[in-house]
């Protein structure tokens, strides 16, 4: 999943750029309101972290202009303001939630994960697609109740997948929602990927939960799961 973090001071930028990265997210940051609004309306993120109290452009201005845009990912606006009204503020910019500072990594990271589970629709830390189950928290996967080891990397890349069922999904797509701003998009890694999943989920080649749209992308199918 891709991760967007505007905030001002450096050394919580620095903690929370780490920290996410820990958790397998991709994530570009800025520290300050007009480059983040840049890197929001010029890629597609699953999600954005944005400070109130940003240089150059008030984090609520930049929520605004995000959401005039017609980018709908899911926000959630950092203060340092705890009174209620600025709250209320963050919501009422598009905001998806908040978080008043000081906070703990623990949290916020909980948070992030509850917003993306809703924006594809998951009630839970579970989905479960046939035969299939992804746990988001635990970070596995199990084919028929049996546990299939998988790397960083080919794991982030099922989740999206899965988490975007039966939706053709480019190679470009899954490029920017897993890497970073500087890695090498002509790559053919996410086709190793992918031929990996295969082998792992499908040892036998019978079911092909993950089809090949020639020209288009790869589409993890709820029906061949079933």
């Amino acid at each position: 999943m891709r991760l967007l973090i505007i905030e001002d001071e450096q050394s919580l930028l620095d903690h929370l750029q780490v920290g996410f990265k820990k958790e397998g997210f991709a994530v570009d940051t800025s520290n300050n309101g007009k480059e983040g609004l840049f890197f929001g309306l010029e890629t597609e993120y699953d999600a954005a972290i944005i400070d109130i109290g940003l240089p150059e452009m008030d984090g609520l201005e930049v929520i605004k202009a995000l959401r005039k845009a017609g980018r709908d990912f899911p926000v959630i606006v950092l203060t340092a303001r705890g009174h209620w009204k600025d709250k209320v503020d963050g919501l009422e910019s598009g905001a998806d939630d908040y978080l008043a500072k000081p906070f703990v990594f623990d949290e916020l990271l909980a948070r992030v994960k509850a917003l993306l589970r809703r924006s594809v629709g998951m009630a839970s830390n579970t989905l479960s697609l046939g035969i299939y189950e992804l746990d988001t928290a635990a970070k596995c996967v199990s084919v028929d109740g049996r546990s299939v080891e998988l790397t960083s990397y080919e794991y982030n890349t099922l989740e999206y997948l899965m988490t975007h069922k039966d939706k053709v999904v480019s190679k470009t797509e899954l490029t920017e929602h897993l890497y970073e701003q500087d890695y090498d998009r002509d790559s053919n890694v996410i086709e190793v990927f992918i031929r990996r999943l295969r082998k792992k989920l499908d040892p036998e080649g019978v079911r092909n939960p993950i089809q090949t749209q020639r020209g288009l992308g790869y589409r993890f199918s709820s029906e061949s799961s079933s």
